[in-house]
């Protein structure tokens, strides 16, 4: 078992941080966000295909949704995450998981872990959003054994969810990354972030989820998906109404027939071994 050292000196600081606050909005209604995107989760964990008895570690494990389906191979996993609303809301939904997941608060771009320390690292949506992705991609290669397997399912720049994000960037007043999160979801982008430690491939994907329809799907995400949350409750109703009608617009180009939703997202799967 992997030894956890104290967390940094930041941890109250960051964990009351409004990126922390933002995500952990949703609490374990967050968990219904996994759902709908599982089939993309459940990807990663085949592609990492822990061992039994193997230590893995789930960074941004959010309601531990991902960690779980490790869990399933008989792994020891460990999940972080820098919301405390959602890694309790992880522990509640995994209490009956054998092996036992350990949860704990851990800052991406500052892991409290060993070097060497574990056979697998898996991040899902998670890490990509970490602001300084240079030091939260030389931490996951830090924390992995040599010959170990690394793991990441990363929204691609030009996707569905970039341009939902982009509608939502126009609404929210939080800052502009440094760098773009997408970055994550090319090849090349990955390449020059862990190229250095890793050898790499990648695969296409596809999230398909399905919703009774566009008033369904708004109060879905009002409900668990912290930065939609938040704009719900912060903005002025001009605003939130403007937001609302073009979020409902970018959702009708998912109609079926039947005038249900079928969303797709676009989704790239990186698999690395470790140098």
């Amino acid at each position: 078992m992997q030894t956890l050292r104290n967390p940094v000196s930041t941890h109250e600081d960051f964990s009351a941080g409004p990126a922390a606050r933002m995500w952990g909005l949703g609490g374990r209604h967050y968990d219904d966000v996994s759902f709908a995107i599982s089939d993309a989760l459940a990807h990663a964990a085949q592609r990492l295909a822990p061992t039994p008895g193997s230590d893995v570690l789930d960074v941004a494990t959010g309601t531990g949704w991902t960690a779980r389906n490790c869990a399933r191979y008989g792994a020891r996993v460990v999940g972080v995450d820098f919301s405390e609303e959602l890694l309790e809301a992880a522990r509640d939904l995994s209490e009956n998981v054998r092996p036992p997941i350990r949860f704990a608060w851990a800052d991406a771009e500052a892991l409290p872990f060993d070097d060497a320390s574990f056979d697998g690292v898996v991040s899902t949506f998670g890490v990509m959003f970490a602001p300084g992705q240079a030091r939260a991609a030389a931490e996951l290669a830090r924390v992995l054994k040599s010959g170990g397997r690394l793991v990441l399912t990363t929204w691609p720049p030009g996707g569905t969810v970039e341009t939902f994000f982009g509608i939502a960037g126009k609404y929210g007043d939080a800052p502009a990354p440094a760098a773009s999160p997408f970055a994550w979801g090319s090849p090349a982008g990955v390449s020059a972030l862990l190229g250095a430690d890793f050898d790499l491939t990648f695969e296409d994907g596809v999230n398909n989820a399905y919703h009774e329809s566009t008033q369904h799907i708004w109060d879905w995400y009002v409900r668990g998906f912290g930065p939609v949350r938040q704009m719900a409750q912060e903005l002025e109703a001009e605003r939130l109404d403007a937001f609302r009608t073009e979020i409902d617009a970018y959702h009708r180009h998912f109609l079926t027939e039947t005038g249900r939703l079928h969303v797709k997202r676009d989704y790239m799967v990186t698999i690395g071994r470790r140098k």
